[in-house]
């Protein structure tokens, strides 16, 4: 056992169950992520209290990406990377945190990334970064959507409840290496984010039935995305 498991073995039910128990989550098909081999995660994000939820329900040690500055938060900082997490420069290209991101797969890892790029103050999933597309597209491993919904909600103290849905693996093998192949990628990701964040709602709506199981991208109905 190396660090990084090391740090996710005492962390994972430090922070994650925590972070359970507050927002007293509830996750459908975390069963779809594939156990080994690299793959990237592809999330949206409304709060903090999304990374421990994540690190939670899936099993797997994860390789998160944040932001450069929160790297250099004393303490924060240094528990981040504790973890394994990769910096990255918002708004601008990194080419040394996307050869990271490679590595991070194509050493039979999972890579857990933030695809929005930072948090929808709007309550509901943004429009999706590259950066995701392009490490699977470029190293040829699958992309799972962890769609989250109910922490745009929440906070300290009213312990809103938080679910998590999860898509099947999809596989851009098809697409070509460059920024149409990206493009391509990017918008099935955002369309399989958006369609797992109505069932979740609309999942809420109904009570929260604890077994439901999310839609395959084979029965879901086609999403209107946002212009």
């Amino acid at each position: 056992m190396n660090a990084h498991d090391a740090i996710w073995l005492v962390g994972r039910p430090v922070l994650g169950g925590s972070a359970a128990l507050a927002t007293r989550l509830h996750s459908h098909g975390a069963d779809r992520i594939p156990t080994s081999g690299g793959v990237v995660l592809a999330f949206n994000h409304f709060s903090w209290i999304d990374i421990p939820c994540f690190g939670w329900v899936c099993r797997r040690n994860l390789y998160f990406l944040a932001k450069v500055e929160a790297h250099g938060v004393p303490g924060l900082g240094q528990l981040i990377r504790s973890f394994g997490t990769l910096s990255v420069r918002r708004g601008e290209s990194d080419r040394e945190a996307v050869r990271q991101m490679r590595e991070v797969v194509r050493d039979g890892n999972a890579l857990g990334v933030f695809v929005e790029g930072t948090r929808q103050r709007n309550g509901v999933p943004g429009h999706v970064q590259p950066g995701a597309a392009m490490v699977a597209v470029q190293e040829g491993v699958p992309v799972v959507c962890g769609a989250i919904h109910g922490s745009q909600r929440w906070k300290l103290g009213n312990f809103a409840p938080v679910s998590i849905a999860w898509s099947e693996p999809m596989s851009f093998d098809g697409l070509p290496r460059g920024g149409k192949g990206y493009r391509e990628a990017s918008g099935q990701i955002e369309a399989e984010l958006h369609r797992l964040w109505a069932w979740l709602r609309d999942l809420h709506e109904a009570g929260r039935p604890r077994h439901a199981v999310p839609p395959t991208r084979d029965d879901a109905a086609p999403v209107t995305l946002p212009a």
